[in-house]
């Protein structure tokens, strides 16, 4: 029992700083949007190509007679891959920063849909689904580093920005699967690898100015704001921010992952219309990350969270027993209001643990990336024993898990 405890203690002791202890920032010279803009950018390429799985479900579903239960382990695949490897890369990067890390890992990306192109079996769909979660294990951690360095202080915007560009990746991605994929088949899945070449380019160039400016002693120019909380309460604090994190991705999931087949189900629409739904579901989500990280740095990341999570509670309960005109118009606010969350949540676990940008930046997004895998693998098994549309009902009320923002701390109106 002593030694399980004490085994305890050292593990939270190296994720934990056993004081407070003062929190960087950023450097004083400015936000530097050119980098900000540059690792935006390969965002977009890096979820476009992702999405580009999950948007062919119903083509490979075709394809490979596929259950609903193998699509989601498909998910799975790709999400848990990442989920592992994220926190472990953040933990690395931070002791041993690898500023041309992100373009290498890019390269797992480009073989992966390669692979997904070409594969004439369902295990080789895994295994080039895997390779794609293997890049998203690099790029993530690192880029949002990058952000997070380029702020010139402003953590919430530049952490908006960055992944804006992923939600607009993910939002591009489907729209480019239902004009291109489906009409010209599985392998037309391979013209879309240029933008893992492309991405490759801009990141060695990204990784050159991440060199540079750790060569350069940017950290004389941090500035620095002290985190006053016993190591108990950041404890709990992480606690509350993972599973709001459960919440929202699980609740995301069921409509990134079916509702597609949601739409195909209950409304009868064709397979275009339904990714152009989703494609406009995608780019709600887009837009409320956008606003979340710059008004959590203006009136506080608490009440970003807040109003997110548990604010759409009503829309979430509503959407299960509307037309199609309500569908469209409740998921378009769902999706922007919930997405607010994150950005405002990434910020507000790195000013809990300072000193661990990758680390924090790796689990939270290693846990999005490996509880919605899971969670696509648990719905798609709901799915085929209840029907989709039980799933909508079901998740429904995870919203109510955002009273628990309750105990979250406030750090103040502006602690960027």
């Amino acid at each position: 029992m002593s030694e399980t405890c004490s085994d305890e203690a050292v593990l939270t002791a190296a994720v934990i700083p056993a004081a407070p202890q003062p929190k960087a920032q950023s450097h004083l010279g400015g936000t530097v949007f050119p980098i900000i803009a540059a690792v935006s950018f390969c965002h977009l390429l890096n979820d476009m190509m992702q999405s580009m799985l999950a948007a062919i479900y119903p083509m490979l579903k075709s394809n490979f007679s596929l259950s609903f239960g193998q699509i989601g382990l498909l998910t799975f695949t790709f999400q848990i891959t990442a989920s592992f490897l994220q926190p472990l890369v953040g933990i690395f990067t931070d002791k041993r920063p690898q500023p041309y890390s992100l373009a290498f890992g890019m390269a797992f990306t480009f073989v992966g849909l390669i692979g997904l192109a070409l594969a004439p079996s369902y295990w080789l769909l895994l295994l080039s689904a895997g390779l794609v979660g293997v890049g998203s294990s690099v790029f993530h951690p690192e880029s949002s580093r990058v952000a997070r360095m380029a702020s010139g202080g402003r953590l919430g915007l530049a952490q908006s920005l960055f992944q804006v560009g992923g939600n607009f990746g993910s939002a591009i991605g489907p729209l480019l699967a239902a004009f291109i994929v489906v009409p010209r088949g599985q392998s037309s899945v391979a013209m879309f690898s240029g933008a893992a070449l492309v991405a490759m380019l801009v990141l060695w160039r990204v990784g050159k100015w991440y060199a540079s400016h750790r060569k350069d002693g940017a950290r004389k120019t941090m500035i620095y704001v002290p985190v006053d909380l016993p190591r108990r309460k950041v404890l709990l604090t992480l606690g509350v921010l993972v599973t709001l994190m459960f919440s929202k991705f699980v609740y995301m999931v069921s409509l990134s992952s079916y509702y597609t087949f949601y739409l195909i189900h209950k409304f009868g629409l064709q397979i275009p219309q339904a990714q152009i739904l989703l494609f406009v579901f995608l780019g709600s989500v887009a837009a409320g990350t956008v606003l979340g990280g710059p008004i959590g740095d203006r009136i506080g990341r608490k009440y970003v969270i807040w109003c997110s999570i548990l604010g759409v509670l009503p829309f979430t309960l509503s959407l299960p027993y509307v037309d199609l005109t309500w569908t469209v118009v409740l998921s378009v606010v769902i999706g922007f209001v919930l997405a607010s969350a994150f950005p405002a949540i990434v910020v507000f676990g790195q000013e809990l643990v300072p000193g661990r940008v990758g680390l924090i930046a790796g689990m939270f997004f290693g846990f999005s990336f490996g509880i919605s895998g899971s969670a696509a693998a648990l719905l798609g098994m709901v799915a085929d024993a209840k029907g989709i549309e039980f799933v909508y009902r079901l998740c429904s009320f995870l919203p109510l898990l955002g009273l628990l923002t309750v105990f979250l701390p406030n750090l103040g109106k502006r602690s960027a």
